[in-house]
């Protein structure tokens, strides 16, 4: 399908939006805040209706062809319910219908890392690789696989959850309701609490952090800290640091499992750049099976930024994949 195609990205936190050409390249953007996760989910369905009709708008006439949507959640095998999102209140909700009912252009809801990997494959960190599995930090983890040029989405529609693989029996409890889950280890909720748990721990080390905090410690999130360590805090880059070991250990249980020739590594905590993927690179070569013995697969990071998921959407919506 040619044409323009609106991109919707979904996350924890936001709903970004844009039209994106054929080349990957957006248009127009829209933004809005994702509503709590205690409201209803016809809350989070009015905020992406008002996302894509701002963007239909300023579209100045030339035709959107598709409608994609990355949700962060379990994106069912029909490719139109979203079966059961963590951090929102989708539980079951026929997410593409109750869009589909309220848009004119044709509706395409996939899981927001299916979508983010896409972007990359076509446009980004992964343009002629077959064999790829992207891993995207935010407030969790989320994962997607590409196998022989094709995303992988399992039987049931729900591959690639990799946040939610227990790296730690009886560990910390997992919204997902598990225990000792990879993402409450290796993800940017993960870095926040080790440094929260440092402050209220009265611990000296985080002194430079809690400058910049100043007397609001409810500012402390994944950004600032990774501003820290970007400005040499040796405490914030520690924390960092021991985020990306936790990654890396994943990693190597994935290359174990999938033998990609390539991971991407996306997402917001991936802007902390070599800070988190160096000490993610030597864990993998410490875990690694097989080491010195088989193809080490690259660890790089997403090229697309924060951009990938609304890419990734409207180009699987254009091209029904």
């Amino acid at each position: 399908m040619r044409g323009l195609a609106v991109g919707i990205d979904i996350g924890g936190t936001k709903v970004a939006g844009g039209v994106v050409d054929e080349s990957g390249q957006i248009l127009h953007r829209a933004r809005r805040s994702t509503p709590h996760r205690s409201t209803s989910p016809k809350v989070v369905e009015d905020t992406i209706v008002a996302c894509v009709e701002e963007l239909l708008e300023s579209s100045d006439g030339e035709q959107i062809v598709a409608v994609g949507v990355g949700a962060a959640g379990f994106v069912g095998a029909d490719r139109a319910t979203v079966v059961f999102a963590p951090h929102l209140s989708w539980r079951n909700e026929p997410l593409r219908d109750r869009l589909q009912a309220r848009l004119d252009p044709p509706v395409t809801i996939d899981n927001d890392a299916n979508a983010a990997l896409w972007a990359e494959a076509r446009f980004g960190a992964a343009i002629g690789e077959s064999h790829v599995v992207m891993i995207t930090l935010g407030t969790g983890i989320g994962g997607a696989v590409l196998v022989d040029g094709h995303v992988t989405r399992g039987r049931h529609g729900i591959a690639g959850e990799f946040g939610h693989m227990q790296v730690v029996p009886a560990g910390l409890r997992c919204e997902c309701g598990n225990r000792g889950c990879w993402e409450q280890y290796a993800s940017g909720n993960a870095l926040v609490r080790e440094a929260r748990d440092l402050i209220t721990a009265g611990s000296p080390v985080v002194s430079d952090l809690r400058e910049r905090l100043g007397s609001d410690e409810s500012a402390l999130t994944g950004p600032l800290i990774t501003e820290a360590a970007q400005a040499g805090d040796p405490t914030a880059r520690e924390l960092l640091g021991d985020v990306g070991e936790w990654l890396g250990l994943g990693i190597a249980n994935l290359a174990a499992a999938l033998d990609p020739g390539c991971f991407v590594v996306g997402g917001g905590v991936s802007a902390a750049g070599e800070l988190l993927l160096g000490p993610a690179r030597e864990a993998f070569r410490r875990q690694l099976p097989g080491r010195g013995y088989r193809p080490e697969a690259a660890i790089v990071r997403a090229r697309l930024g924060a951009d990938a998921g609304l890419i990734g959407a409207a180009e699987l919506a254009r091209a029904g994949g």
